[in-house]
């Protein structure tokens, strides 16, 4: 089992290397020296937890705590402050900015071990979070549409599927699978940071099946980013020898043997500024129509819903 990820930012070489020392048998670790280079390693590693330091050359940990806390595909990232300061002010200065707990240097290690177990605990239990991706999951999505509902507001929702997941992840076993699965995790983020905004919305449904809620008028260039990311990525899910015949030989659904090439993408749009929606199930229902259409075509497509309702 893959060990859950750690982001630990200080400028101290001296505390990087004890923070090091103290948690890589338990998590993988990842390490940053500025606020800059902190947040730049949270959108591309996507680590399960960040321990902060109070004070950074460019960004303070209050600052970095408010930017997370702003974004939404970071904003459940559990935070654990760290400060050579014992003053009231600042603890309240953190927590009030959006860090979960705060210890002081010098810390005991076992206690900051715990400390961080206990924080991905409890962060695990309060979000439905996929443990593969760490994308918001099924009540996460709901809620975020039921407010889109409640609240009047103009959205559109992708739902992406991957065509011929299952043969794959059958023909290689599930750890290639999982490797494709955050390779794709990732392609979706990227498409978000790169042309949606840090209000936009990213959900795992499950298995091969994730959600992009965004606004009306990004959908498009957000789908075509992730159709040319996706197809460029995809010659590489195979191994050398398959990518080479640029194909693979395995059962299909039916049990009978059939030749898979490169995985594509399926794509189905629908937005708000064409529908009037009372109910979170007209929308999966409307999707989930617009996805199985744009899986009919054999290369990575995406389809949008163009009817008024």
């Amino acid at each position: 089992m893959d060990k859950l990820k750690v982001l630990v930012v200080d400028d101290d070489p001296d505390i990087l290397d004890l923070l090091e020392a103290t948690l890589m048998d338990e998590f993988e670790l990842e390490k940053a020296s500025t606020g800059n280079e902190a947040l730049e390693t949270l959108k591309s590693k996507c680590p399960n937890l960040l321990v902060l330091d109070y004070l950074l050359p460019d960004l303070t940990g209050p600052e970095i705590c408010r930017i997370i806390r702003k974004d939404a595909l970071l904003s459940n990232t559990p935070i654990l402050m760290l400060t050579g300061k014992g003053e009231i002010q600042d603890k309240v200065a953190g927590l009030e900015a959006g860090a979960d707990d705060y210890m002081l240097k010098p810390f005991d290690p076992k206690e900051l071990v715990a400390r961080v177990r206990m924080l991905i605990r409890r962060s695990s239990a309060n979000l439905d979070a996929n443990p593969l991706t760490r994308l918001p999951g099924n009540v996460s999505i709901a809620k975020e549409l039921e407010e889109k509902i409640s609240n009047k507001s103009d959205f559109a929702m992708l739902y992406i599927d991957i065509d011929n997941f299952k043969a794959l992840n059958d023909y290689y076993g599930f750890q290639k699978g999982d490797s494709i699965i955050k390779k794709t995790a990732h392609i979706l983020i990227d498409s978000i940071q790169k042309g949606g905004t840090i209000h936009d919305f990213i959900g795992h449904v499950g298995g091969d099946d994730f959600v992009i809620i965004t606004l009306p008028d990004n959908a498009e260039n957000i789908a075509k980013k992730i159709i040319n990311d996706f197809d460029a990525a995809a010659p590489n899910f195979f191994e050398k020898s398959d990518k080479i015949k640029g194909y693979i030989e395995t059962k299909g659904r039916d049990g009978q043997i059939y030749k898979f090439e490169f995985l594509t993408i399926s794509i189905g749009i629908i937005s708000s500024l064409d529908k009037h929606f009372t109910h979170t199930a007209q929308i999966n229902s409307l999707g989930a129509e617009m996805k199985t259409l744009a899986k009919k075509f054999p290369e990575s497509k995406y389809i949008t819903d163009k009817r008024k309702s």
